[in-house]
């Protein structure tokens, strides 16, 4: 609505060059103002009406005062009254045409309505009405037609005509539809063609049908028979017989051909297409083989995104036509005999399309502006004007109007001159009809806008804050913020119909806009307001998801979002709504799915909605499972000992085949009995099998993916193998001697599948390997061991198994080395030695036994040693013998974990796999001393200020004779850090020392080990510190003769209560840096507050509720915050408050105020009745008069205010005025104030229609508005220079 104001200026030439920039744009005129009308619906220009039904026309119009309608039809005036089947419906042009027991096409024709009031008349395009038509088909005798094989068919529909055209399909009989293909295609006008029949053609039932899609009814043509036939297989009789009363298609060979065209002929063909249309090129061939059709534009490209191929490719589907698609098209048929092309030249015409239509023009009186209309087709359209109806050079002569280049051109306009103009674009493809008004009216401006209108947007998207407005001459927008104006810049845009936008809004952008409409007449402002949210985001998105069937998927969606706004979730999958399953479960942050099947498989899709914006996020779901089983089983290759098994894969259910198992099954040796036989990749699906004698074999194969095996597929046929010999002996055997005078021979049994035959027997041989014997041997059946008797004791001797059937003997065996039973030693060691190491270990020493003796093999020899007593003091408890074993031969050891000066005794053995031998006698030796064990226990005590006292206890292991103690110490100031350390060493007969000269107040730490002369033993530590000087403390002294309590570091702790607070004193004797008081409620299960007092010895706890009871105590903790001292809890209780209100009524100072109030009320009630009586130069009556309005009351119920009525003369709008609640000012209401027939003040009405205000001449501010005590001055001050 941006337009510059010019001056009237003389001369055309000059006023059109002023013009080119006061062109304005569609105006949207307030309906409480005059106007003309305006078309706001209407038909559509081609309206097909159903027959059945009655005919709606339809005509809506607006305008002020509101329009009467009437109708042309076919050029002429219709008179809607004397025709008793037509209605035209209230306060509209709307004609309903009941055709009940008429025939419609009395009431086809061309119908056009025109709206009219006081300032012009529009009018509707001219509506065409026809009525839907649905011919039955003409009766006709479909002769059987004959085509010889290879050859084309055409089958004609040529349906009737029918409006709009019909719909075509080809069906049977059965009313399917006819399959079709590159070979067999329906046409654009609904034929069917053959580039070659086959013999599977024949058939009687070929049927086109047509659907005429308004009356939905269905016309079918008669069946149509085709018969293919084979002529070179039949002979002259048969064939003529065949061909009797038919019609014969093909008189050529029927044998393969290259390519040529059936529709359209030929090699070239034009057509036409209105832009704006979509064009469909068509291309059908013959040929044997079925041609393949290609399409390519020449010199140029097909348009991008706008073209498809359909039918097949036999046809070209170009939408939106465009003057750039005209041109020759190649259509390209091709098949392996040759090929051929037809070119299709499109021709693009346009029907009138607008460039620039005329829009509503509003001019104040004096003021000049211009109606363009500029239309392009082809060819190029034709340009009329009219006026309310009428040519404009039939129409009155207006001196302010004149018509230059197409152009109306307005000077000087007067009030009264308002009509409605009509341009007129037409050529041979149709027209354009476009209404605009021009209306002459001197208007103040009006904010349309609601007023405090608050806008809500996310940050860093765009705001567009509205001021619509409307005022004649044209208002000019000036926007404002707190004070500042706005321009445009790379934050701000102001468009064309004043609205503001943000580019990029950000929460320094919320707040307050002003935005001042003024003119020649007045200025008007508005207030809205931006807020500016958090945006909306997913922060946890959902993920890609592999789960197996049956199983859960959960797919997460976690936003964040501004805390004034409520996301809502929806959930999609394939962009669509999830199923309605109880298995699906939304949460408030995800999405579960139970039990997941197969088709739950897909894209989910998480849309978090506000009211202001949304986020989404998708992730896949797939559903994996086991393989499902291979199929197919096939056995190839067959041979003795080997055959090739194959198959076909299962589907893998999304999770790749990793290998394939396959099984057999041994129905002779373990029928029902499955066995894992080999692996092979899941690429493969054949595998090699190596196979043995004597089975009766079936297979089975199993396929693994990441889920799992599939079932097993189905068994192939049984394949057997013949017997043989074994192919192997036992495995594991073992000779075991069970007693001295036997030996076992053991062996792991051939199973079905290893025996290669039947019979099957093993041969057990042995021999004594150093008495070179023969072979003793045995055959066995059925068992896997012999014991051998009668041997000597572990004596060695060789052993062989050998497997045997019915067809032979095994390999040679191999020969195991074994030997007879063993039996207990019968010699202990000998000249047994100890030699002591140190306190702890010692090495023991012995002499071999002759191995004769130990009537086995030499296991080793175990130790067993023990405890006698301690060389310090006696040993109450006796000490369980221990036991070492030293595997091998080796005559010696270490004993470890000895105890240091103390005596012990052992004895040693030998044994072998049978038993222990007899002991050594046993041999008594002592350990040497050790470093002792530390101290039991130590203690800190306080002597005085500078003296401490160290007790402990002696080590309970002495390891030795104690020499002494040594004693270190060390201070430890306030950040932990160690001092210098001091030691001492101290007798072994003492266990206390008293250290003085040391520092008061003073942290120290002490270690403390005991000696002997092997060194000292582990450390004990110990924190102590020295008692505090009282001369130091800012507290009272102890009285005389008074110490604290040994142990206790508080003495007595007092208290006193006011109402919100406590003060505790009390006593300390520690260091000052970590005391407290903690506090808590008596009888609750609240933590206890912790304050940190800062040294002193007095705190004053702030913030208790009155008449509530607390527990209190001080306490003081070490440096890890753990409570070492504590005094006892004392319990305080806060008195309640005494109640402090006083009954207000009875206080002189609201009375005085009370009255002063109810003085000014009454002082205002006058001053309104004064200023009421004076009135303007006209009575309220004549002014109701005047505007003819039966809705204007003295006073609006909606918002308490008065009418306007003021002198004709003042039309400018009330200075601090408010706005009513819509935003707008009818002209037809009663516009009067108070403030009209006051002198210049402000004035304002309360909600419930009382009048405040200012009454004086002189100027005052402008109210604020709202419930705002105080706001920045008003834009519109700066602005009245400017008017």
């Amino acid at each position: 609505m941006d337009r510059k104001r010019s001056c009237t200026l003389c001369g055309g030439a000059v006023i059109m060059l002023l013009l080119l920039g006061h062109m304005t744009r569609a105006l949207e005129v307030p309906l409480d103002l005059p106007q003309p009308p305006t078309i706001t619906h209407q038909s559509p220009k081609d309206y097909i009406i159903d027959p059945r039904e009655n005919i709606i026309i339809h005509c809506e119009a607006k305008g002020k005062p509101h329009p009467s309608f009437s109708w042309t039809r076919n050029g002429t005036h219709f008179d809607v009254e004397k025709d008793s089947k037509v209605i035209m419906k209230p306060n509209s042009g709307t004609l309903v045409i009941d055709i009940s027991g008429e025939k419609a096409e009395a009431y086809e024709g061309v119908y056009q309505c025109i709206a009219r009031n006081d300032h012009g008349s529009a009018m509707t395009n001219n509506i065409v009405i026809r009525q839907s038509r649905s011919p039955l088909w003409s009766k006709e005798k479909i002769e059987p037609i004959t085509v010889q094989r290879g050859m084309s068919l055409v089958l004609q529909c040529r349906p009737p005509a029918g409006l709009p055209p019909p719909i075509i399909f080809w069906m049977d009989n059965n009313f399917q539809r006819l399959p079709q293909n590159s070979r067999v295609s329906q046409a654009l006008n609904g034929d069917l063609y053959f580039s070659n029949v086959l013999m599977e053609d024949t058939r009687n039932d070929y049927i086109c049908y047509a659907r005429f899609p308004h009356t939905q009814t269905i016309q079918q043509k008669q069946p149509i028979t085709v018969n293919v036939l084979d002529i070179e297989a039949m002979n002259d009789t048969v064939l003529a017989a065949f061909l009797n009363g038919s019609d014969f298609w093909g008189d050529s060979p029927s044998g393969e051909r290259a390519p040529t065209f059936m529709n359209p002929p030929g090699t070239h063909s034009t057509t036409m297409v209105l832009k704006g249309d979509t064009l469909q090129l068509e291309c059908i061939a013959d040929g044997l083989p079925t041609p393949d059709i290609s399409w390519s534009k020449v010199n140029g490209d097909l348009p991008s995104s706008r073209f498809s191929f359909h039918s097949f490719q036999k046809t070209l589907k170009i939408t939106e036509v465009t003057e750039a698609d005209g041109g020759d098209y190649l259509c390209l048929a091709k098949n392996r005999l040759g090929s051929n092309q037809h070119i299709i030249t499109v021709v693009v015409r346009a029907a009138p399309f607008w460039i620039s239509a005329p829009q509503n023009l509003i001019l104040a009186p004096k003021e000049s502006g211009m109606l363009t209309c500029r239309a392009e087709g082809n060819p190029k359209p034709t340009v009329t004007w009219s006026v309310n109806g009428i040519p404009i050079e039939n129409s009155h002569k207006d001196p302010s109007r004149k018509v230059e280049n197409g152009n109306i051109i307005l000077s000087d306009v007067q009030t009264g001159s308002s009509s409605v103009y009509q341009c007129n674009a037409s050529n041979e493809y149709g027209y354009l009809l476009a209404n605009a008004f021009v209306s002459v009216l001197a208007e103040p401006p009006r904010v349309l806008t609601p007023p405090n209108h608050v806008y809500s947007v996310v940050t860093n998207s765009r705001a567009l804050l509205d001021c619509a407005s409307f005022g004649s001459p044209l208002p000019k927008i000036t926007w404002f913020k707190v004070n500042q104006s706005i321009v445009d810049s790379d934050s701000f845009i102001i468009h064309k119909n004043n609205t503001l936008e943000i580019n990029v809004a950000r929460p320094l952008n919320s707040g307050k806009y002003t935005c001042i409409a003024s003119n020649s007449l007045g200025n008007k402002e508005n207030h809205v307001y931006l807020e500016v949210k958090e945006a909306t985001r997913i922060i946890r998105q959902p993920e890609y998801k592999v789960v197996q069937r049956n199983s859960m998927a959960v797919f997460e969606c976690k936003v964040k979002h501004d805390e004034s706004l409520f996301p809502s979730m929806i959930w999609l999958k394939d962009n669509m709504e999830l199923p309605d399953d109880t298995r699906f479960e939304v949460g408030s942050d995800s999405l579960t799915i139970h039990d997941v099947r197969e088709d739950d498989e897909g894209n989910y899709t998480c849309i978090r909605n506000t009211t202001l914006d949304q986020d989404s996020a998708s992730a896949m779901l797939t559903v994996v499972e086991q393989p499902d089983p291979p199929t197919d089983l096939e056995l190839t290759d067959q041979r003795e000992r080997s055959v090739r098994l194959t198959w076909t894969p299962g589907d893998e259910n999304n999770s790749p085949i990793q290998l394939f198992l396959i099984q057999y099954e041994d129905s002779l040796h373990e029928p029902g009995v499955w066995v894992n036989m080999t692996e092979v990749s899941g690429t493969s699906t054949t595998a090699h099998l190596e196979l043995s004698p004597y089975v009766y074999y079936s297979f089975r194969v199993l396929a693994l993916n990441e889920v799992g095996l599939s079932k097993p597929s189905a068994s192939s046929r049984q394949y057997r193998t013949n017997p043989a010999r074994p192919d192997m002996n036992p495995a594991n055997v073992e000779v075991i001697g069970t007693s001295p005078d036997s030996m076992t021979i053991t062996w792991r049994e051939l199973s079905g599948l290893e025996s290669n035959g039947p019979g099957l027997q093993y041969k057990v041989s042995w021999r004594h390997k150093d008495l070179d014997q023969q072979w003793t041997s045995l055959t066995l059946a059925n068992v896997s061991q012999y014991v051998v008797p009668g041997t000597p004791t572990f004596a060695p001797y060789e052993v062989t198994v050998q497997a045997v059937n019915d067809y032979g003997s095994g390999p040679r065996p191999e020969v195991v080395l074994g030997y007879s039973g063993e039996d207990l030693p019968t010699v202990a060691p000998e000249n047994v030695r100890v030699s002591a190491q140190n306190g702890t270990m010692a090495e023991v020493l012995w002499d071999a036994v002759p191995l004769s003796t130990v009537r086995g093999r030499l296991n080793g020899y175990k130790v067993s040693y023990w405890k006698m007593r301690s060389l310090h003091k006696e040993d109450l408890d006796p000490v369980k013998p221990q036991e070492l074993i030293f595997h091998g031969s080796e005559p010696e050891g270490l004993l470890i974990d000895l105890h240091p000066y103390s005596q012990y005794t052992l004895n040693i053995r030998t044994f072998n796999g049978k038993g222990d031998g007899p002991a050594s006698s046993n041999h008594i030796f002592e350990t040497p001393e050790g470093v002792p064990g530390p101290p039991a226990d130590i203690k800190i005590q306080n002597l005085n200020l500078d003296s401490l006292v160290v007790n402990w206890v002696p080590p309970v292991e002495y390891n030795g004779h104690l020499t002494g103690y040594l004693l270190k110490y060390q201070p430890i100031n306030t950040t932990d850090e160690l001092g210098p350390l001091k030691e001492l060493l101290l007798p072994a007969n003492e266990t206390s020392v008293t250290l003085e000269n040391l520092k008061h107040s003073t942290h120290y730490k002490f270690y403390l080990n005991a000696m002997t002369i092997k060194g000292s033993g582990p450390t004990v530590t110990k924190e102590g510190f020295t008692m505090v000087d009282e001369a130091l403390i800012r507290h009272p002294a102890v009285e005389a003769g008074k110490a604290p309590p040994a142990g206790r570091m508080f003495g007595s702790v007092n208290s006193s209560v006011e109402e919100d607070r406590a003060v505790i004193s009390w006593e300390y004797f520690g260091p000052d840096r970590n005391v407290y008081v903690e506090y808590v409620v008596d009888n609750s299960k609240e933590p206890w507050k912790t304050e940190f007092v800062n040294g002193t010895r007095t705190y004053q706890i702030k913030g208790l509720k009155p008449g509530v009871s607390y527990r209190v105590r001080v306490v003081a903790k070490d440096h890890s915050d753990t409570t070492v001292h504590s005094t006892e809890e004392m319990l305080i209780t806060v008195p309640a408050m005494t109640s402090k209100q006083v009954d207000i009524a009875t206080q002189g100072w609201f009375i005085g105020l009370m009255c002063a109030i109810a003085l000014l009320i009454l002082v205002l009630l006058i001053v309104c009745f004064i200023k009421r009586n004076k009135g303007g130069k006209y009575p309220v009556k004549e002014k109701e008069d005047a505007h003819q309005d039966p809705e204007i009351q003295p006073m609006k119920e909606d918002d308490g205010t008065f009418g306007e009525y003021s002198d004709t003369e003042d039309h400018k709008p009330l200075k601090g005025s408010r706005t009513p609640s819509n935003g707008t000012v009818k002209k037809d209401d009663s516009d009067d104030s108070l403030v009209d027939y006051g002198e210049g003040g402000d004035g304002q009405f309360n909600e419930d229609g009382s009048f405040i205000g200012q009454y004086s001449g002189k100027k005052e501010k402008d109210t604020a508005e709202g419930n705002e005590s105080s706001e920045a001055p008003s834009p519109v001050n700066a602005m009245n220079s400017f008017v």
